[in-house]
């Protein structure tokens, strides 16, 4: 192992990428969850293909719509680059919506599921003295919030490791936009084994953290009875 041949700025920008990925699929992923859960077959049926849509795809062209959509040849990148001023391609910022398009399936099946084990009844009777948002937070969240968490700790484990589509919309810049995962790829390309295996190494560390932390919640989650 060679630990002085690392380049930290990796680690850093592949947690900057996962936070913001995480804190995506929370805003999106949460509401569409309770959606999916709620709403009629139909739409629910259409809501989860969509959602579930990027677990089949390729990570490569789920980059490659993001990119494009993002960039100037289509009309929204257009207007977020010349009217907004905003620019996301080949930054780690773009990396992140594409690291959190990627995750969004698992985030969203995992808080779907805990809102599933939530007393349908309650809810209902609950309904009936309060609006259908107020129930959403004063009810199914603090039920729900055990799955919640394990929602998040499995994006951001998700987010972290991504390669495929963040690399296509967010290139791979050093100091600015590589990531761990870019960065054993390159390191594997150039025959350099030892860093290759250092960082991978620090990957497995990381990602024993990620899973003893989520054990740790959905124990605590059975043991509170927590959404049941």
């Amino acid at each position: 192992m060679s630990f002085g041949e690392v380049d930290w700025s990796t680690f850093r920008i592949s947690v900057q990428i996962a936070v913001l990925a995480t804190l995506l699929c929370i805003l999106v992923g949460t509401p569409l969850s309770w959606a999916i859960f709620r709403t009629r077959p139909v739409v629910a049926g259409f809501l989860s293909s969509a959602a579930l849509l990027p677990l089949v795809l390729p990570p490569t062209a789920v980059g490659y719509y993001i990119l494009y959509g993002l960039g100037r040849q289509s009309a929204f990148g257009r207007f977020l680059i010349d009217d907004l001023g905003i620019r996301l391609v080949f930054t780690w910022q773009g990396a992140a919506i594409a690291a959190a398009v990627v995750a969004l399936p698992l985030f969203v099946r995992t808080a779907q599921a805990g809102f599933e084990q939530i007393d349908a009844e309650l809810l209902d009777v609950a309904a009936t003295m309060t609006g259908r948002w107020r129930v959403f937070w004063r009810v199914a969240i603090p039920l729900a919030w055990p799955s919640m968490v394990a929602a998040s700790l499995i994006a951001f484990a998700r987010s972290i490791g991504e390669f495929g589509a963040t690399i296509i919309v967010a290139a791979n810049i050093p100091g600015e936009t590589q990531t761990v995962s870019a960065a054993i790829y390159d390191a594997t390309q150039a025959g350099n084994t030892s860093l290759a295996h250092t960082l991978a190494l620090l990957t497995v560390v990381m990602g024993t953290l990620i899973l003893t932390a989520l054990a740790l919640v959905l124990r605590r989650g059975d043991g509170t009875g927590g959404a049941r």
